[in-house]
């Protein structure tokens, strides 16, 4: 294994992913085994999430390093785990999903996060437009479009975000003028992953007067004419999927691939970002996990005044806080995940408090990890500094934790 994977960063993943690996995490005693992600789930469940860390091990951690710092965006890969039903995870299975639930999904994202949180995350919102298409399309745009995404011979992008409409979202600006039997479509998007390689996106437009009634849900191909993309982002991380402007310059898209009604697109939109946000902050779970087991590693060899860093107190403490809000923010998710598959009232607010507690939980997780790793966690030589990078933006994301904040305000404050 450490010869297929070039490099000390690798190295460090490889030797990690050999831990995660053990038949039977229980047995494993200390840190490991109180963090343990199969505790609570079913053999099915177990038996899936071991596949998710075989295939993170295998097939993902000794590349995450060189895909971050090359810009790769790793199309084959992915197709390998589409192979294994991870192309569209919680979507019905006559048009090629694995029709999973939302809990499994989460286990599953975080597996692959600890082989690479970048890439999974692209995977995570790809699953998400597959499912908006699976729930929302008719029959015919089903079985048109999902059975490509699911296997990932298509890749799919979810565009939203405007340059002058972030957390603002119902305030839109693209516009999709009828004629005949075509949208005329004219506008841009902002910070789109995948944007340029993709093959669908996922289009929310203004077919309708100001406000989120008047927004529709567009599926638009690539290669559509009027469709264009700008610069390719330089970004502090998720450095394996590309980030794009996706442009609309009287770009004729069929009204046959308007998903839903017209005016449903903002109801389609936030249903979609209830999941994306369990699973931007899954990801956000793996990264943690992996560096946690990176930093226990790290204490245990690492020697100072004579004796390992381990034996020192302040940082087993340190490290006992890492354990629990790992663990607390897992049980958030999972609890979240299942109100999700329920269609629960509470579902919303469940979403939100547990995208913003662990999507901020995981990242101190991830830079304190760094920081008892010392100036070496500072190098691109050791993962660490890339778990810290790759989840620094989910608190931006899928609604930023400050927007969460206000759907959570919001709900204890109504009458």
């Amino acid at each position: 294994m450490l010869r297929l994977c070039g490099g000390r960063l690798a190295a460090q993943l490889c030797s990690l992913h050999g831990g995660l690996q053990k038949p039977a995490w229980g047995s494993v005693r200390g840190v490991l085994s109180c963090i343990d992600p199969s505790l609570g789930l079913n053999d099915v469940q177990k038996e899936f999430q071991k596949v998710a860390f075989d295939f993170a091990s295998r097939e993902m951690a000794p590349q995450m390093a060189e895909w971050d710092q090359k810009e790769f965006f790793p199309v084959e890969t992915m197709r390998k785990a589409a192979q294994l039903g991870f192309g569209g995870v919680y979507v019905r299975s006559d048009v090629g999903g694995s029709e999973l639930s939302r809990l499994d999904a989460s286990i599953i994202f975080e597996a692959l996060a600890t082989g690479c949180t970048s890439t999974t995350a692209y995977i995570s919102i790809h699953n998400m437009c597959v499912w908006m298409i699976d729930s929302f399309g008719n029959e015919e745009q089903r079985h048109k479009f999902c059975p490509p995404l699911c296997s990932m011979e298509k890749f799919a992008s979810y565009c939203l975000t405007e340059p002058g409409s972030g957390s603002d979202a119902a305030s839109l600006m693209t516009s999709a003028k009828r004629q005949g039997d075509h949208y005329i479509l004219n506008g841009s998007k902002a910070f789109i992953s995948g944007g340029g390689e993709s093959d669908i996106y996922v289009v929310m437009c203004r077919t309708g007067g100001p406000g989120p009634k008047g927004i529709s849900c567009l599926v638009i191909e690539k290669g559509t004419p009027g469709l264009s993309f700008g610069k390719k982002e330089k970004k502090v991380g998720w450095n394996s999927q590309p980030t794009r402007a996706v442009i609309l310059e009287d770009c004729a898209v069929p009204v046959a691939n308007r998903i839903g009604n017209e005016g449903q697109g903002f109801l389609i939109a936030m249903k979609g970002l209830n999941g994306g946000r369990i699973n931007v902050a899954s990801c956000s779970l793996g990264a943690a996990h992996a560096s946690i087991l990176l930093a226990r590693d790290h204490l245990i060899v690492r020697k100072q005044f004579g004796e390992p860093l381990a034996n020192n107190q302040y940082l087993q403490f340190k490290l006992a806080d890492m354990a629990t809000r790992l663990v607390a923010s897992r049980l958030m998710i999972r609890n979240a995940a299942v109100a999700l598959q329920e269609e629960r009232e509470d579902a919303v607010v469940l979403c939100s408090m547990a995208k913003l507690f662990t999507t901020d939980e995981c990242f101190t997780i991830c830079n304190q990890a760094l920081q008892m790793h010392g100036g070496y966690g500072y190098l691109r030589d050791y993962a660490v500094q890339q778990f810290v990078r790759d989840s620094r933006v989910h608190q931006i994301l899928e609604g930023s934790n400050e927007v969460m904040r206000i759907l959570i305000s919001r709900n204890l404050l109504q009458e």
